[in-house]
């Protein structure tokens, strides 16, 4: 029998759902690498192979078999071929730009763990999707709005949620689009560097926030009386804004983000909020010549600073914090501890700050492999992130589990522990 891959789903998957690897007809105790390939959409080609020895019956099930020294990764893995893919040039990000496409994701089996691999003995592809089955995708273009709206399948109206990215600018889509698939309506905001948006990251009008959280309180397919916001990075500071200055919303959960506003002015009526004070000279530049941004922030307890500290005890919402303990980019952890002080100061309710030692700055939805270091736009040249993959990428499953648990929660009004489709 030739050797063949088994995959389970068999072609296809959602991009946030495990998928179950093994190999059969294979001799008895051989020795074998396997290799995982995608291409984004710019053709930046991803990586990761990881050498494996079948059993006595020729089967190797990743579940059960764990990968020896000597590739990506080592140990009991049965996700690793995917989170440890990594970029074969320098410095790139595995983000999706389109959610209507799947990523395809070529497996191939070789013989031997020889540099390089040896004879090719079986290879599959599998689909990766984004858009679930019935999930409905609608472009949002009224008054300022620049957005896509993602619907889950079925009759709403649904829990609501707006969906903000950070610096990168123009309008992320695949989280709003997973998330779709849980039973929530999500509404993926752009807010500069897209169509006739501002070019730069100068000043935000909080208006044009208020804009979208009002077209969510009064589209028919959104539940009420409350909406969520869903913010990392810059995004997150924009959440607390908004969550601050805003009415209709219920739940805010940050990933890394801040409490204090960072990078642009922000307005609102008569309201101005300047940016937190930084020092370039705080920049330090590792062996590599990779910039450590993670000091360069002013501390917004201190002198004039504090104005920059957002009056987050104004919300009348919930706060979830998410917190990666190796963000380089800047400290989230200080952030949310501060948030959290601050509203048990004011009467608040303390909010839920849930801790991930070894992962980084960008916590994205499951299996995403982790961004060691990237382009900073604001920085103009690469930054580390922090985060050791395995520990990210473990931080990843758990956090996408621990905001739909409090979006449920708190938008639903359903217990944690009910089933996970609303």
């Amino acid at each position: 029998m030739a050797p063949s891959i088994r995959l389970s789903p068999a072609t296809r998957s959602l991009f946030d759902e495990p998928l179950a690897i093994a190999v059969q007809g294979l001799g008895p105790r051989q020795q074998v690498t396997l290799r995982t390939s995608l291409r984004d959409e710019t053709g930046e080609l991803f990586q990761a192979c990881a050498r494996y020895q079948a059993g006595n019956d020729g089967e190797l099930d990743l579940a059960r078999c764990p990968a020896l020294p000597g590739g990506s990764f080592s140990g009991l893995e049965p996700m690793g071929l995917l989170w440890a893919l990594q970029p074969q040039k320098p410095f790139r990000r595995l983000v999706k730009r389109d959610v209507q496409s799947p990523f395809l994701l070529q497996l191939e089996v070789f013989e031997g763990h020889g540099e390089p691999p040896g004879r090719l003995l079986a290879q599959a592809q599998h689909e990766r999707a984004f858009l679930g089955d019935g999930v409905r995708r609608l472009p949002v273009r009224e008054g300022r709005i620049r957005a896509t709206l993602f619907l889950p399948p079925g009759n709403g109206p649904f829990p609501g949620i707006i969906d903000l990215y950070g610096t990168g600018g123009g309008l992320p889509e695949y989280r709003a689009c997973l998330l779709a698939n849980y039973g929530f309506a999500v509404l993926a905001l752009a807010f500069y560097s897209y169509e006739d948006l501002p070019k730069e990251m100068k000043e935000f009008h909080l208006e044009y926030f208020e804009e979208a959280v009002n077209y969510m309180l009064q589209h028919t397919q959104v539940k009420g009386p409350g909406i969520g916001l869903l913010g990392i990075s810059k995004g997150g500071d924009l959440c607390v804004s908004m969550a601050s200055f805003l009415k209709g919303i219920t739940a805010t959960a940050l990933i890394n983000g801040s409490v204090a506003n960072v990078g642009a002015v922000l307005r609102y009526k008569d309201v101005t909020i300047p940016p937190l004070g930084a020092s370039a000279k705080r920049i330090k530049v590792n062996k590599s010549g990779i910039a450590d941004i993670v000091d360069v922030l002013n501390n917004p307890l201190e002198g004039p600073d504090r104005q920059s500290f957002i009056p987050l005890e104004k919300a009348e919402c919930r706060f979830l914090f998410i917190v990666g303990q190796d963000d380089r980019n800047w400290k989230s952890e200080f952030f949310a501890v501060e948030g959290s002080k601050r509203l048990q100061a004011h009467g608040k309710e303390k909010p839920e700050i849930v801790c991930y030692p070894g992962a980084g700055h960008y916590i994205e939805p499951p299996f995403f492999p982790m961004c060691a270091a990237s382009m900073h736009l604001l920085v103009g040249k690469p930054v580390v992130w922090g985060g050791e993959p395995k520990a990210h990428c473990e931080a990843q499953i758990d956090a996408w589990q621990q905001i739909q648990a409090f979006f449920r929660k708190y938008l639903v009004g359903k217990p944690s522990g009910t089933s996970s489709k609303l």
